[in-house]
């Protein structure tokens, strides 16, 4: 298989810039040149590259994915939000180019908006000030984000409602007599950079924990096992009184029971736990966790359909879509006991 539009344009006694403009059609070639260099490409079975078809087509045929940074890892509805994405292009025909964003990666997603690279993004992990976003709606190249800023006016999105989740989370365990309740949410430094659902879950938990009457306690958390149990090592050795937690932080549900085993608080008896979480996650919990469940392969595949959308019809109005699930109630909550007291 001949890959070279030389080798095409030596064979048909054609010029390269002829052979390419049959290709991409930019300019008219004679019929009887065009059948002769169409004959070429038949016989020695080249197939045009991505950039030629892009060139062609006006279309790549590729979206963009934004992820956070490698040098990090991705928790597991990070993961699910990426395969929902994957999965759904392959359905309509795509490529997905994932791309990290963040620190000495800005260079990759300069080349995704500015490279003619992708057909339109897909822009994960949202802050409520989000220079990227910014970047993007002055780019003119079509995006959706999984995520929302403070201001999402004029945009597409699809997001979880975290603040009226963890509100509910809330509601639910003051129904069972918790009268002491911690919110562990992610860790100190994404809330301190405006991250969308740890702002927005902190919002939810103050409101909530006015409205019912009862004690909040927030606190911040690294998304390892390790971070949530010395995170609930801290919490229980300063809140004694709490005899609940909420949590948006799923990546530290191990790290939480293992904190709550070594203390003696056995859930849901004398301790409750419930938050925001992927259903395996919740599953896997001991006991299985009472969670608002989130759907995140099927956000994943929302996005995509609402970048195919903004790609086939860009001047219509911007589509969102904000999930909002129902707590599935497990084993992990149970009515309140005394608190205890050190």
């Amino acid at each position: 298989m001949v890959s070279d539009i030389g080798e095409i344009a030596r064979r048909a006694g054609v010029s390269r810039s002829t052979v390419s403009y049959v290709l991409t059609g930019k300019r008219p070639v004679s019929e009887g040149t065009r059948r002769r260099i169409q004959a070429v490409i038949d016989e020695v079975g080249y197939r045009p590259n991505a950039s030629a078809r892009a060139l062609r087509e006006g279309r790549t045929h590729t979206v963009g994915l934004v992820i956070p940074p490698a040098t990090g890892h991705l928790t597991g509805v990070q993961l699910g939000f990426v395969a929902g994405v994957v999965e759904a292009a392959a359905r309509a025909d795509l490529d997905v180019l994932l791309s990290p964003s963040g620190g000495e990666h800005e260079r990759s997603f300069e080349r995704i908006v500015d490279g003619r690279r992708v057909d339109g993004v897909i822009l994960m992990e949202i802050r409520l000030e989000d220079d990227r976003v910014t970047r993007l709606r002055r780019s003119g190249l079509p995006f959706v984000t999984i995520g929302r800023t403070a201001q999402p006016h004029g945009m597409s999105w699809v997001d979880v409602d975290y603040a009226g989740l963890i509100a509910r989370c809330v509601g639910h365990l003051a129904d069972l007599g918790h009268e002491h309740i911690a919110l562990v949410n992610r860790s100190a430094e994404l809330v301190a950079a405006g991250y969308g659902p740890g702002n927005r879950a902190r919002s939810g938990f103050v409101r909530a924990v006015a409205e019912r009457g009862v004690t909040g306690v927030d606190v911040c958390c690294g998304d390892t096992a390790a971070d949530g149990e010395a995170c609930v090592d801290q919490l229980l050795a300063a809140h004694p009184r709490v005899t609940a937690i909420a949590t948006l932080n799923e990546a530290a549900l191990p790290g939480i029971h293992r904190a709550l085993q070594r203390a003696g608080r056995t859930v849901p008896h004398d301790f409750s736990v419930t938050g925001v979480a992927a259903p395996h996650w919740a599953e896997d919990f001991h006991p299985p966790l009472t969670a608002a469940d989130i759907p995140i392969e099927e956000i994943g595949a929302q996005a995509v359909t609402l970048l195919l959308e903004r790609i086939s019809t860009p001047t219509a109005e911007p589509s969102h879509r904000l999930y909002s699930p129902p707590i599935s109630l497990r084993a992990s909550t149970g009515p309140a006991t005394r608190p205890r007291t050190l």
